[in-house]
């Protein structure tokens, strides 16, 4: 049997059953899961994680949302109740891992935050939903081949498979923008209110020192 004490809030691994393997030779990224290696025991102390960098702080805030946008982006209708509890998980971290930014010692911000970690990935934002996951698949060529953060390589991707897919259901993306980045709604064209919401998700990637382009990571273009 599992348990874990967490020391980061990033991954939600204290309430999941997901891992990820490296393996260094041949540069392989891959996801595992099984109930095998859920936690039967967690230990969540905010306190363990006050010294932690700010670029892993925002690293794993960032791939919180990220866990949350992989269950929110969904083909599933009539799913008010969870695409709240996603807003809400997402709209706290907007606010948190700025002020665990500016005051790492912020007990309040550190217990949100983590907090926010384990609702991200416990399944109970995905209930009924159909869910993505390409995004995750992508970032983990990324981390493979240059070894950055998660967090970081999903900042990276993001904003970039949003543009990409937008179009394929643009009233999600403009509810997006408007419950979570506080965008105006334009309901004769609700394409821009969902390009707005994208440049203020990155924007906001930016103010926490996240990379948003491929050249941020060192990336190649070969």
């Amino acid at each position: 049997p599992v348990g874990t004490v967490l020391t980061v809030a990033a991954a939600g691994s204290e309430a999941s059953p997901v891992t990820v393997i490296t393996r260094e030779d041949g540069l392989f990224k891959r996801p595992y899961s099984s109930d095998r290696i859920r936690p039967v025991f967690s230990i969540l102390n905010p306190e363990l994680t006050t010294t932690l960098p700010p670029y892993q702080t925002a690293a794993g805030a960032t791939d919180m949302m990220a866990h949350v946008m992989e269950r929110y982006f969904t083909h599933t209708q009539g799913v008010e109740l969870t695409d709240r509890l996603c807003e809400a998980v997402l709209l706290t971290l907007r606010s948190e891992v700025v002020r665990a930014l500016k005051e790492p010692d912020d007990y309040d911000a550190r217990a949100n935050l983590m907090w926010a970690g384990t609702i991200a990935h416990n399944d109970v934002c995905g209930v009924g939903r159909e869910q993505d996951w390409a995004s995750h698949a992508l970032e983990h060529e990324l981390s493979a081949l240059y070894d950055c953060s998660h967090g970081a390589g999903l900042a990276v991707i993001l904003p970039a498979w949003m543009e990409y897919v937008m179009d394929h259901d643009v009233n999600r993306f403009a509810q997006f923008a408007v419950r979570v980045w506080g965008c105006e709604m334009h309901f004769n064209r609700p394409d821009i209110t969902a390009r707005a919401g994208i440049r203020a998700f990155k924007a906001f990637l930016k103010q926490i020192g996240m990379p948003t382009t491929f050249a941020d990571i060192r990336a190649r273009e070969e």
